[in-house]
């Protein structure tokens, strides 16, 4: 150990990419047996930092130390070799295999004669989840799992290099509150055998609760760094936003009025999942869907959208009754739908924010077999000053945007569609408090324009301050429909559990 004591010390840290000057001379120093969190706005240049300490970027300027030593990781490999261990916030994981095979990739038990041991493989895989006190099957495909059990499984891997640092990122926004807590618990006992535990979030209740310090970022600088026991919520924002948001929540000015779609009694054609949902969307309304994991709110707008069938039931817009047998059909019908993972299934990763603007309305690009670029630049544009998106160019990937960005993009791109009716699958998913407001402001200001607007979230403080009514689902079915002015939290709660 240095004599400073520190585990890890990142010193004046700078890295630029084409057009943005991502990091500008950050300080960070993490002790051990602490957990340290890392906070600011999309963009401010967290996930940049920790990808220098993981090896996935190389730092331009400035030097990094673990225990007094200096390092520098050419790749994720070299940093896992050193006790670094970090958990994306994106998960990167490989759906056709199980969960022990997930774990272990790239470094399997071997037998004598070469071939993989499973059942060393298996037995070790049972030790970490018993030890972390996880109730998942190893050999269950990982795919089959729920995104918050495949959070769970990148930690257990995370533990399993036995790291002295371990980074991560945003790990509970896909966790229930029970959940979480078992995370918390998890991490607690890290933190007791003496690991250094990097943190970045967006949940400043959650930060002051499991953190000891808190380094907090603006636009690629480091702005302060303090004990979480000094800091409040409103603190916090100051310094991440540099500027006082008295308000989490834009005002509510849209009017809802008449009925434009009903949901009667359906049914999924595979079980388990939704089964005899029935419930009215007014003209600019925002209906907020809650719930616990495994409640089936993902597969209610799915299934409205067309990527899960029914077998049952009646979906009908403007009094007239909508097939919505695939994805392009429910888009012809005035339907759009944002995913709950953006990386997986929203954006194409590896393209520009050009193409993922344009990309789900070609069809009116196109004329006797050519494209009308100067129609899809204009669109694009538009997608980016209306979105108010932050982007070098419309050139740029969009995987090296923030996540708000991102967002913002894909929104923008289903708004080109003209859609009546907006699915939002938890669209504030890992994005900051500042972006967030902006994407609240987004959707308020759709349903003043008339749309019609069902809003999937995990929060229900989110849902309590942006929805009209909040539809409960409880283990596929609906457990309770009401405004937003007769509920509570602890209500919620009561109606989310009703069927379990």
């Amino acid at each position: 150990m240095s004599q400073t004591n520190y585990l890890l010390e990142m010193i004046d840290i700078s890295k630029e990419f084409p057009g943005v000057k991502a990091l500008d001379n950050v300080n960070f120093r993490l002790k051990p047996g602490t957990v340290h969190a890392l906070m600011g706005e999309n963009g401010a240049g967290k996930s940049t930092l920790m990808k220098c300490l993981f090896g996935v970027y190389i730092e331009d300027n400035g030097e990094i130390k673990i225990e007094g030593k200096k390092v520098r990781f050419n790749n994720p490999h070299q940093a896992l070799d050193n006790g670094v261990a970090m958990v994306h916030q994106e998960l990167n994981q490989v759906l056709k295999r199980d969960v022990m095979d997930n774990i272990w990739l790239g470094r399997y038990p071997k037998q004598k004669i070469g071939f993989v041991n499973q059942e060393e493989m298996y037995q070790k895989t049972v030790a970490i989840f018993k030890e972390l006190e996880l109730d998942i099957n190893p050999k269950i495909e990982i795919g089959k799992l729920s995104v918050s059990q495949r959070q769970m499984v990148e930690i257990a891997k995370a533990v399993s290099y036995n790291a002295k640092i371990l980074v991560l990122d945003e790990p509970t926004s896909s966790l229930t509150e029970e959940e979480v807590k078992h995370l918390f618990k998890i991490i607690n006992k890290l933190k007791d055998n003496g690991c250094g535990i990097i943190y970045i979030s967006h949940k400043m209740e959650e930060i002051l609760e499991i953190s000891q310090e808190v380094t907090i970022m603006r636009d690629g600088k480091w702005v302060a760094t303090h004990k979480a026991t000094e800091l409040t919520t409103d603190k916090i924002i100051k310094l991440m936003v540099g500027r006082e948001l008295t308000n989490r929540f834009p005002p509510k000015t849209n009017k809802p009025s008449d009925v434009i779609l009903e949901v009667e009694n359906l049914t999924a054609l595979y079980q388990p999942s939704i089964k005899n949902v029935s419930f009215t969307l007014r003209k600019g309304e925002v209906l907020g869907i809650a719930g616990l994991v495994g409640s089936r709110r993902t597969e209610l707008v799915e299934t409205i959208f067309g990527i899960a069938h029914h077998s049952e039931g009646t979906i009908s817009l403007y009094g007239k009754k909508v097939e919505n047998t695939t994805s392009r059909k429910a888009i012809d019908n005035g339907f759009a739908l944002l995913t709950e993972e953006r990386r997986a299934s929203g954006i194409f990763a590896g393209l520009s924010v050009g193409f993922n603007s344009i990309i789900a309305n070609l069809k009116d690009y196109s004329s006797l077999g050519l494209l009308k670029n100067n129609k899809m630049d204009k669109d694009t544009d538009w997608v980016v000053s209306s979105m108010n998106v932050k982007t070098p160019s419309k050139k740029t990937l969009i995987r090296s945007l923030s996540g708000g960005n991102q967002q913002k993009v894909i929104i923008g791109r289903w708004l080109l569609t003209k859609p009546e009716i907006l699915l939002l699958d938890e669209p504030t998913r890992g994005i900051d408090v500042g972006a967030k407001y902006e994407i609240y402001q987004l959707i308020l200001n759709l349903a003043n324009e008339g749309k019609g607007v069902i809003m999937v979230s995990s929060e229900m403080t989110e849902l309590l301050g942006i929805c009209d009514r909040i539809l409960v689902m409880s283990n596929g079915r609906v457990a309770g429909i009401q405004d937003v002015e007769q509920l509570n939290q602890e209500e919620i709660m009561r109606l989310a559990a009703k069927y379990i």
